[in-house]
């Protein structure tokens, strides 16, 4: 199939399980950076939440609100949207066909290409320098960046057992076991990625201890 196919909702009729299955094949070079970019609204929309949970003195709900908050970033939002911004560029700088194709240029604006690949880890960075988050403890974080991280392998794999099709066109240059390598290899990457974030939070703000006081006018 084309380039411009694999952007496409696939359906086959009568075949009501590879249906379903190819309404989650979005296109090579778009799913990671879909879920990089709802992963971005959903923490600000927590953040947001919590900011005005604080000025109108809800202390009960604000707790609560900020651990997800701070779970959020240091488990998903900064380690995804830092991988995103890693694996893209440099796949896109070695040979942008496997990840971006010239053919993309016509229906997916620069803009938008940079909103999806790019400004996620400025604004990650952002986060990290203008607001201190709570890290859980390091076993705890790995386990469910680990959890998530083989969660999403296997939807992967799994679209690949129904429909014959990778999710990432570039998979299909590999051999199962360089397959294997390749998927260990971003494990161990996104570990590194989330390491580097905690280190960073701690480097800035110390062993921070969050006040919940509400807000004094």
């Amino acid at each position: 199939p084309s380039w411009q196919g694999r952007l496409q909702v696939f359906c086959r009729p009568k075949q009501w399980g590879k249906k379903k299955a190819n309404q989650l094949h979005l296109g090579g070079s778009s799913i990671a950076p879909l879920h990089s970019s709802v992963l971005q609204a959903v923490f600000y929309g927590i953040s947001f939440l919590a900011d005005v949970l604080r000025l109108i003195k809800k202390l009960p709900s604000v707790k609560y609100i900020i651990s997800c908050r701070d779970l959020l970033f240091s488990v998903l939002a900064f380690p995804v949207s830092t991988f995103v911004f890693m694996s893209f560029w440099v796949l896109y700088t070695y040979n942008r066909e496997l990840v971006y194709p010239k053919s993309l240029d016509g229906i997916i604006p620069m803009w938008l290409n940079h909103a999806m690949h790019t400004v996620v880890l400025p604004l990650a960075l952002l986060e990290i320098f203008a607001t201190p988050h709570r890290y859980p403890p390091k076993k705890k974080g790995l386990i469910l960046l680990g959890f998530v991280s083989v969660a999403y392998l296997s939807w992967v794999l799994w679209i690949y057992s129904v429909t014959g099709e990778w999710v990432y066109p570039l998979f299909t240059f590999f051999s199962p076991v360089g397959l294997a390598a390749f998927f260990c290899s971003s494990i161990v990457l996104i570990v590194w990625i989330y390491n580097t974030g905690e280190f960073l939070n701690r480097m800035i703000w110390g062993q921070f201890t969050f006040c919940f006081s509400p807000v004094v006018k």
